[in-house]
């Protein structure tokens, strides 16, 4: 794929590029998940405040020595990316997910990982994932993927008239 197989310094450019770059190689031929073909989704861009919830998990486990989408304070990763500031409101849908991985040297071994994990796959291809935050810290890995849908200028205006109320849901997905 041409993506450099050593260890670029996180937070870096090079290595948001890199990440990024492999996520939408990947997304870009679609592939297997499992026994589940994906078909290709549209790229992904980068998010701040994805990367935000995805630096501050990845840092909280390398500090405090354990590997769970469930923080030891008892965030959940859903509490996490709102806080970092990848608000819900005001969007039609909003969809969040979450891969962790734990000892991986570089960014192609761990993607290789990922790949080869039916749920972790699924989520670098979930075509309702349009954002994502990349982070490691001491080896813990994290991506933060979002997905957002703004209403439509008539729906607002339907809102705002009344005419069309909002019933909040929940969805999100994670995989280990």
């Amino acid at each position: 794929m041409g993506i450099k197989a050593y260890s670029q310094k996180s937070g870096t450019a090079e290595f948001k590029r890199s990440f990024l770059e492999h996520i939408n190689s990947v997304r870009a031929a679609g592939c297997n998940c499992g026994t589940t073909y994906m078909p290709p989704a549209p790229p992904l861009v980068r998010n701040n405040d994805l990367e935000k919830s995805a630096k501050g998990h990845a840092w909280d486990m390398s500090n405090n020595n354990y590997f769970s989408h469930t923080s030891k304070d008892g965030r959940s990763m859903e509490d996490r990316i709102v806080f970092a500031g990848y608000y819900f409101n005001g969007y039609k849908s909003f969809i969040v997910g979450e891969n962790i991985a734990f000892g991986q040297p570089t960014i192609d071994v761990v993607m290789d990982g990922w790949m080869k994990s039916e749920g972790h796959c699924k989520n670098l291809m979930n075509p309702q994932f349009k954002e994502v935050g990349v982070a490691e810290n001491h080896r813990y890995w994290v991506q933060d993927f979002g997905g957002r849908e703004s209403f439509t200028p008539e729906q607002q205006k339907m809102i705002r008239s009344g005419q069309l109320r909002i019933i909040q849901g929940k969805t999100n997905s994670h995989s280990d």
